[in-house]
């Protein structure tokens, strides 16, 4: 793996802590990665469903 300096404010990174206290994740990193993984799983989801609706769109009025 490759490591990827970030900043994170006091208020995330207590939030962080919180949760891997609680057991929800082993450790800051899991947190991090998970929550990446998540974020990119999402943003794909968005990009593939305005592709639809511009297909959609297209094939309905012929419009770009």
């Amino acid at each position: 793996m490759e490591a990827i300096p970030a900043k994170l404010t006091p208020r995330i990174i207590e939030a962080m802590d919180d949760i891997v206290q609680e057991g929800w994740y082993a450790n800051r990193s899991e947190l991090i990665r998970d929550a990446v993984r998540e974020k990119i799983r999402r943003l794909k989801a968005e990009r593939l469903e305005m592709a639809i609706k511009e297909d959609v769109k297209w094939g309905l009025y012929g419009e770009d």
